[in-house]
This record gives C-alpha cells, sequence and structure tokens, in this order.
C-alpha cells in the first residue's frame, strides 16, 4: 500500500509518500510546495492544488491521511491552513482516493507510542522507521511522512476489521 501524507499550510504544505514493500515502510518521496506570501490567496491555493494533483496521478497512492485542524492558541493560523486543506480534500476527491484524518495526537501516538510525544521525538522514529540517513527536513515533510505512516496503519487496520467483521 502507498500513503501519501499531507501537512496542510498556505505558505509551507507539507507532503509524504509511504510505501509498504515487503513487510517495511520506505520513503518513496517528501518534501513540501512552497507559496508566496505575497500573492493572492487564490494562486496560492491552486499552485498548491496543481502541484498535489501532480503527485497524486504521478504516484497513485491507495489512501491519503491529512492531519485534522486543531487551533489552541494560534487561532489566526486556522483560516489559510483550513483553506489549504479544503483544497488538499477536493485533490483527494477529484482523485477518488480514500482520505483518514489524523489528529497531531494520534500521530504521535502511532509513530512513538506516546501521544504527548515532542517534534524532535516524531522526526528520531520518522527517521528510524523510514530507515533514513538522516532526519527529512523540513520539518513540515517528515510530519508529513508522520502522517502518511499513521495514515496507513490506520487503513490497513481498517481493511482488516473490515475483512474480519464479515466473517461473522
Amino acid at each position: 500500500m502507498l500513503a501519501l501524507g499531507i501537512d496542510p499550510g498556505t505558505a509551507i504544505c507539507g507532503y509524504g509518500l509511504v510505501e509498504q514493500i515487503h513487510g517495511r515502510l520506505v520513503a518513496k518521496k517528501f518534501g513540501v510546495i512552497t507559496t508566496s506570501p505575497q500573492a493572492l490567496m487564490q494562486d496560492r491555493l491552486l499552485k498548491i492544488h496543481t502541484e498535489l494533483d501532480a503527485l497524486i496521478k504521478n504516484f497513485q497512492p491507495q489512501v491519503m491521511g491529512v492531519e485534522k485542524l486543531f487551533f489552541g492558541r494560534n487561532s489566526t493560523t486556522a483560516i489559510p491552513v483550513g483553506q489549504a486543506r479544503g483544497v488538499v480534500l477536493l485533490s483527494a476527491a477529484q482523485n477518488n482516493l480514500d482520505v483518514v484524518e489524523i489528529t497531531p495526537n494520534e500521530v504521535k501516538q502511532s509513530i512513538t507510542g506516546y501521544g504527548g510525544a515532542d517534534k524532535k521525538q516524531v522526526i528520531y522514529m520518522v527517521t528510524k522507521i523510514l530507515n533514513l540517513s538522516e532526519p527529512p527536513k523540513p520539518d513540515d515533510a517528515a510530519d508529513a511522512l508522520a502522517i502518511a505512516i499513521a495514515a496507513g496503519y490506520e487503513a490497513n487496520s481498517l481493511a482488516r476489521r473490515n475483512f474480519f467483521g464479515d466473517l461473522k
């Protein structure tokens, strides 16, 4: 299974593609889509949509993991991140991708075993799980890889539950 993880944002939108090959998880591609703060919002969102759509068409993942919005104190970024997230979900729908929405704490729990893990711990575990020679950069790409791993685990878990649920 190939999972695409997305860490949505309008300035920097992280992406990571993780595939399970012979029982091992492998990073197929990761990086960020960046937009200029001087560009009009509709142009920034179009760039995210265009680049993400090309990525999906090129790699054809089976599932997309998208971080759920959670804003405690910094609610000023909620609207732009929500707009980017909407474009990401639109891309998934246009490409008939299953979507797993996952909270930051669920990602941390899935990757490190502890929902309160800090960013360094998550990046360390992503590096180890994917057998990377160095930590993925920038942090948005590392977060997207973590989301892809967690979404892949969740999608596999749901598939097993659906399969075994039919054996009643």
